[in-house]
Parts: C-alpha cells; sequence; structure tokens
C-alpha cells in the first residue's frame, strides 16, 4: 500500500525556498519596538489636528508626523501578514497578524481627522503655502488628490455618523459572504475517477475543466440546485448593497454611484463606457471562439459547463521551480538588463516563498511595502500554470520595486486600477515568448487555447459582469425593484447575447448572478477586463519592438501614485479613456484564434 503523500511541517522545508522576513525585524523585540513606537505617537498625531492649517510649516508638520505614523505601522503590518500567512497554524504568527489590525485600527481613529482638514484650506491659503514652503511642494499631488473630493465631503457630524453606519452598509455584504462560504451545503458528485466527493466552491472550477461531459453536467447543475432554492434571498441581499451603493453616492453629491466608486481613482466614466461599447463591438469574436468551441468538442449541444474544458492537451513537459526561473528570465529579457537583474535579486535573495507546507495560506500573491522587499507567495507545482504564475507575480513585485525605488513614500504605492497591468502584461511576455520560440504544435495550441481563455473569462466575462452591474444599479435609482425574477430575465438575456447562438442558454445560468461576489464590491469587477487589455496591447508593443515601448512601459513601473492612473497608463502608451488600446487587444485575439483554429483543424 503507498502511503499518502503528506505536506512537509514549516521547520521541515528548505531554507532556500523559504522567504527571509529578517531584513524586515531581525528579531522579535524589533518588531515590537516598532509597535510600541506607533503607539506612542498617537496622541502627539492627534494633537496635530488644533493647529494644522494655522501656517504652511504646521501643514508640512502635519502631513510627515501623519505619513510616518503610516510607514511604520505598514511595516508592522506587513511583517504580521507575512509571518501568519506562512504557517497559519501558529498561534503566535496568527496573534501578531491580531496585533497588526487592531493597532491598525487604533491609527485610522487617531487620524481621521487628517484629510477634512486638509478640505478646510482654501485654494489661496495653499497655494501661499506652497510658495512660502518649498519642501510642501513634494507633497502637491497629494494635496490635490484629497482635495479632488471638494464638494463630495459632508460637514464632521455627518460623515462621522456615515462612518458610524458602515457596519450597516456592510451588512448585505457580509451575509451574502456568510451564506457562500459557509452556510450553503452543496450535494455529492462524480469526479474524473468516478469517486463520490463533496462539491465546493474550489472543486466547482476544476470539475468543469474535466474532459468528462457529464462530469461537467452534473457540477453544473448541481450547483445551481443549491443556489436556485435561495434566490430570492439572493436578491434580496444583492438589492440591499445596490441601494447602499446609490444611497452613499447621493449623500456625497455624487450623480450616481459609478461616478462615486470611479471618482475614488480619479477614474472618467468615459473609461467603462468604452470597455463596454468596444466589446459590444466585437462579440462577433467571442461567438466565433465558442462556435469552435462547439465544434472540436464534437457535441450537438454546447452548454454553459462546457465553456471552461481545455481544448489543448496540457504539454507534459514539467517545469521545476529552477527551470522555470530560467524561462522566466528568457521570456522577460525583452525588458532590458537593469528589469532582469532585479528579477535574478528576487530569485537569489529569498524574496519567494515557494513550497507548499503545512499551514501554508493557499494561492499566490506579491506583497510587501514601502521599506521591504516585495515579498512573492508560491505553493509551486511542476508545471506550466505555476510558471505562469510565477511571471503574473513577479510581475507584481517588479511594480512595487521599481515604483518604491523612484518615488517618495507619499507616492510610493498604486491603485488598484493599474494593480494587474503589470502582472498580465508579464504573462502575456510569456505568452509572446512561446509563440516566437516554440515550433511543437501541441504546444503552441495549449498556449494560444490559455490565452484565448483568459481573454475570454478576464475580457469578455467582466464585462458582461460590468454591464450587469451597472443596469442593476440603474435600475434600482429609477425606483424599480430587484427582484429574483427580473434579474434572472435581465442576466439570460445579457448572456445569451454575449455567448451568441452556438451555446444553448441553459436555464441554469440565468441564476449566476446570484453567485459572483464582485457585483458587492461597488464598481470594481470593470479593471479586470480593462486591465487585460492594456496589458495586451503593452506586451504587443514591448514585443514587437516599437520605439521607447519599454522606456514608456519602465515609466509606468516607476510613476507609483506621483500621477493619477489615467494619466500614468497614458505615457506608458494605453490611452484608456479611447477604444484604441481595446481595438489593438482584440485585434491580437482574432490573430491568435486564427492561427488556434488552423492548429487544431490540421490535427484532426
Amino acid at each position: 500500500m503507498v502511503a499518502t503523500k503528506q505536506l512537509p511541517t514549516r521547520s521541515a522545508v528548505p531554507e532556500e525556498l523559504t522567504w527571509d522576513l529578517t531584513p524586515i525585524y531581525a528579531t522579535q523585540a524589533a518588531y515590537e519596538a516598532d509597535v510600541a513606537q506607533v503607539k506612542a505617537a498617537l496622541t502627539a498625531v492627534t494633537a496635530l489636528k488644533e493647529h494644522f492649517t494655522d501656517s504652511a510649516d504646521t501643514v508640512l508638520a502635519g502631513i510627515q508626523a501623519v505619513l510616518d505614523v503610516y510607514r511604520r505601522l505598514e511595516k508592522v503590518a506587513v511583517y504580521a501578514s507575512l509571518k501568519s500567512d506562512q504557517d497559519t497554524g501558529n498561534s503566535t504568527n496568527a496573534a501578531l497578524d491580531d496585533q497588526a489590525s487592531s493597532l491598525t485600527a487604533k491609527v485610522s481613529a487617531a487620524t481621521a481627522w487628517f484629510e477634512p482638514a486638509i478640505l478646510q484650506l482654501t485654494p489661496d491659503e495653499l497655494d501661499t503655502y506652497l510658495d512660502q514652503n518649498v519642501t510642501l511642494r513634494d507633497y502637491r499631488h497629494l494635496l490635490d488628490t484629497v482635495r479632488l473630493q471638494k464638494g463630495h465631503v459632508l460637514s464632521e457630524n455627518e460623515e462621522s455618523l456615515l462612518a458610524g453606519a458602515s457596519d450597516i452598509f456592510g451588512a448585505s455584504a457580509k451575509t451574502f459572504g456568510v451564506l457562500n462560504n459557509a452556510d450553503f451545503k452543496f450535494p455529492t458528485v462524480k469526479d474524473d475517477d468516478g469517486n463520490p466527493v463533496t462539491l465546493s466552491q474550489g472543486l466547482y472550477g476544476v470539475l468543469l475543466e474535466s474532459v468528462h461531459p457529464a462530469v461537467r453536467r452534473e457540477a453544473f447543475e448541481a450547483l445551481y440546485r443549491v443556489y436556485s432554492q435561495f434566490r430570492r434571498t439572493l436578491a434580496s441581499t444583492l438589492a440591499s448593497q445596490v441601494k447602499v451603493h446609490n444611497f452613499v453616492a447621493q449623500a456625497h453629491h455624487y450623480p450616481d454611484a459609478r461616478a462615486a466608486a470611479l471618482a475614488a481613482n480619479q477614474i472618467p466614466t468615459s473609461v467603462y463606457d468604452a470597455l463596454v461599447t468596444s466589446v459590444d463591438d466585437h462579440l462577433d469574436l467571442l461567438h466565433r471562439y465558442v462556435a469552435l468551441r462547439k465544434r472540436l468538442l464534437g457535441v450537438d449541444q454546447l452548454h454553459m459547463y462546457d465553456m471552461y474544458t481545455p481544448l489543448a492537451e496540457k504539454p507534459a513537459i514539467k517545469y521545476t521551480y529552477q527551470q522555470a526561473q530560467t524561462t522566466a528570465l528568457q521570456a522577460l529579457k525583452i525588458l532590458g538588463p537593469d528589469y532582469i537583474k532585479h528579477v535574478k535579486t528576487a530569485f537569489g535573495s529569498r524574496w519567494i516563498d515557494v513550497v507548499e507546507n503545512q499551514g501554508k495560506r493557499s494561492g499566490a500573491y506579491s506583497s510587501g511595502m514601502y521599506d521591504t522587499a516585495p515579498y512573492m507567495l508560491l505553493n509551486w507545482q511542476d508545471n506550466i500554470d505555476n510558471l505562469y504564475t510565477l511571471v503574473h507575480e513577479m510581475g507584481h513585485s517588479m511594480h512595487s520595486y521599481f515604483t518604491t525605488h523612484n518615488q517618495p513614500y507619499q507616492y510610493g504605492d498604486y491603485s488598484i486600477f493599474v494593480a494587474e497591468i503589470a502582472s498580465t502584461t508579464n504573462e502575456n511576455l510569456l505568452t509572446n515568448y512561446f509563440l516566437e520560440t516554440e515550433k511543437d504544435p501541441k504546444m503552441r495550441a495549449y498556449v494560444l487555447n490559455y490565452y484565448l481563455d483568459g481573454f475570454k473569462g478576464t475580457v469578455f466575462r467582466q464585462t458582461q459582469f460590468a454591464e450587469f452591474e451597472q443596469w442593476i444599479h440603474e435600475q434600482d435609482q429609477a425606483g424599480q425593484a430587484l427582484t429574483a425574477d427580473r434579474l434572472s430575465k435581465y442576466y439570460l438575456q445579457l448572456n445569451q447575447r454575449y455567448y451568441g447562438d452556438a451555446v444553448v442558454s441553459d436555464p441554469q445560468i440565468a441564476d449566476e448572478w446570484s453567485r459572483i461576489p464582485h457585483f458587492y464590491y461597488n464598481y470594481y469587477v470593470y479593471q479586470y477586463a480593462t486591465g487585460f487589455a492594456a496589458a495586451s496591447t503593452l506586451a504587443e508593443r514591448i514585443s514587437s519592438k516599437q520605439p521607447d515601448a519599454v522606456t514608456d512601459y519602465l515609466g509606468y513601473l516607476k510613476a507609483g501614485s506621483s500621477a493619477f492612473p489615467i494619466d500614468v497608463m497614458h505615457r506608458a502608451g494605453v490611452d484608456m479613456t479611447k477604444p484604441d488600446y481595446l481595438d489593438a487587444a482584440f485585434k491580437v485575439f482574432a490573430e491568435r484564434l486564427d492561427e488556434f483554429e488552423q492548429l487544431v483543424t490540421a490535427a484532426q
């Protein structure tokens, strides 16, 4: 009898495959010292409110003091989070994370006066202060960013009242989360080997990639049986959350919830509109891909549960972590020697926690702050998917590295709107590298299929979600009830328009809205689509060696939050207020769809 393979304990993992957190804090005492310093600073920071606007010097002192507390707090919080994630079963590390969360709440309370105080400055006062103090000018963009909220910030009492109701405003999303992640009980289904398994959110995605249609169908039908039982409850939680978004936007004098949400990152609503319009104009490409999927799967009817099974066989080639590093360096070499130098530093300086161990957080991410390395967490498996994950997270980490080494602390971070662009550009560069170097038709077919499915799932699907999100907010604003039946009717029509006639409109898919957490996130989901399309366009500019493409791209990585996100991307070569970058991305999709169709047709 073969013994079941056990994950290693944390202590059993070779040191070179773990991240080295000692550069953050060499000892527990050093960590505790920073915690103590943050706590000690809170009274003094709170007291700065009294005289903050008196002069240029007091404004500067206030900004620097608040940022200093934030900076030290971030370092504490990042260290605690990384320690906790490397072994979630370690109670000592869990306590650090709890401590950091508590400290964050205290800092938020002590600095709550900061932005309202900046808004108290008149434009003339601010201009005078900037003239009087040269150092204060280093914070001009920070001040401008805060001051853009002018007209949307209420009185101190009103803002305090809304802040106090934040838990109430989040109740619907919390209820959905509890139902979705804990309370729903899913039935038993059969896996690929015919073994009974209890369905879960994670397993559902795996089973939908099965090569066996019966496995995919059973998982699909079983999942939606659960959601259909609760569709009225879930319509109620979603409708309540939409009402919150609309109410808060109205309270802050925005025309609608979308304008309020996008204003947080100074994104014009034209970016959203350009995305939806451009995707609608290119739905014929998705219809082509869906029709090809039907033909290749050899089915009389194509169902929505057939959308995720791969159309190309995964290559037998294995990528050890060492081999993956070599391939990543080759694929990213096009970004120049400076970029590669820092990637090698990441590989050689233990910035990466590589292998899975007992208690380690699942998935993968890049994390860190201004005064730390941009650490990466992986759970390595020897396959091409993990190679793509490594390259993806390296994109995030290099974005962080270049930002923190080219910007002062106040601009040493970047908005969510641009965050996924660097990581996805790296993925696209890896795809481009494979397509330039791989001659094996099977490998090329797999890489093309990987790209096409990623595009389908990110640009098309997330834009479909964005359209739905916009509709439900408009309906509520117009006083229309968001009943389960109305939500399902509209969603089914939307799904039919997106996927076309080649796919059967399974009645279950009408309820898909009921299981998507992103609809509670207040206009978050569209950024996946814009980010993927921008990354596709940037990668093509770089791979085709267009003049200044690499220089412009590195400029984006170095910019941090020193300018508004839309301006940062414009300088990188992508105007996201116009559809051109989207058209360019769809052109790449069409070309790769052509090649994929030729390859798989020739193989039949």
